[in-house]
């Protein structure tokens, strides 16, 4: 779906098992153009790991972002009605997401899985009269499932935030850009971090991210930081870099890209 927002409906989706597949894919020239990575959910909070393999990823550069809204179904085989319902199969964040309907019938048996749509996919596969999947109403169009019950969700404003990873050499300049992803190192002395935020600061730019990381293979519990800023003109981005490249010791620019919008 956040391909399908990016691209346009027509663009053909790899789908891959991990989230370090996705990279690799994203990376190679012989298997794709480029890659979609969730990289945060405004509920239950930043991947982690995504931000270490964006850290190593193989000249990979972020071109935009999409934040899709989580709407949750509960999806059966066509026919399927409430009462014949006997377990839920879904991603245990999904289920989560949708606990005080589930709630409700305490009578029904909760199944993790893999992914939403897996447990879609299987239960089509399976033509099951006594299991429902929690996913969503792509997943059901996909795999010819009728939405019984739907916006089951709890929370309505749960957005999860997805980057856009193309290779460096198919990126172009973007002059409407106003965000920017980036990392960087300071030096392990008092109010190191503190002189970089100034620099952001005074140069008017919102800093609207920041996670710290420890470096492995250090002694002394060093940490890298991503930073996401979001700014009015390129120039004034460009200036800001200049200002904290004497206050780092490492700097890295992930990508220059247009802010996305939650709708």
């Amino acid at each position: 779906m956040a391909a399908q927002q990016f691209f346009g409906n027509d663009v053909e989706v790899i789908t891959c098992a991990t989230f370090r597949e996705v990279v690799r894919v994203a990376a190679s020239k012989k298997e794709s153009d480029g890659g979609v990575m969730a990289i945060e959910n405004s509920i239950a909070g930043s991947i982690l790991p995504n931000y270490n393999l964006l850290q190593k990823s193989n000249g990979l550069r972020i071109v935009g972002e999409i934040y899709l809204q989580i709407r949750q179904h509960l999806l059966v085989n066509p026919g399927v009605k409430l009462e014949d319902i006997r377990e839920v199969h879904s991603h245990p964040m999904a289920l989560l997401q949708c606990i005080d309907f589930l709630e409700k019938h305490p009578h029904w048996k909760l199944v993790e899985t893999e992914d939403t749509a897996l447990s879609a996919k299987q239960l089509q596969q399976h033509r099951s009269k006594h299991v429902a999947a929690i996913a969503s109403k792509l997943a059901a169009e996909l795999f010819g499932l009728q939405v019984l019950a739907p916006n089951i969700h709890t929370m309505r404003n749960n957005y999860t935030r997805f980057l856009i990873l193309q290779r460096e050499e198919r990126v172009e300049a973007m002059d409407s850009a106003d965000k920017a992803s980036l990392n960087f190192r300071t030096g392990h002395g008092r109010g190191s971090l503190a002189r970089v935020l100034t620099r952001i600061a005074d140069g008017g730019i919102n800093l609207s991210k920041l996670q710290s990381f420890p470096v492995p293979g250090t002694s002394d519990w060093e940490y890298s930081f991503h930073a996401d800023l979001e700014f009015e003109s390129l120039e004034q981005f460009h200036q800001v870099i200049e200002a904290i490249r004497h206050v780092t010791t490492e700097l890295t620019i992930y990508g220059i890209y247009k802010k996305g919008k939650t709708v």
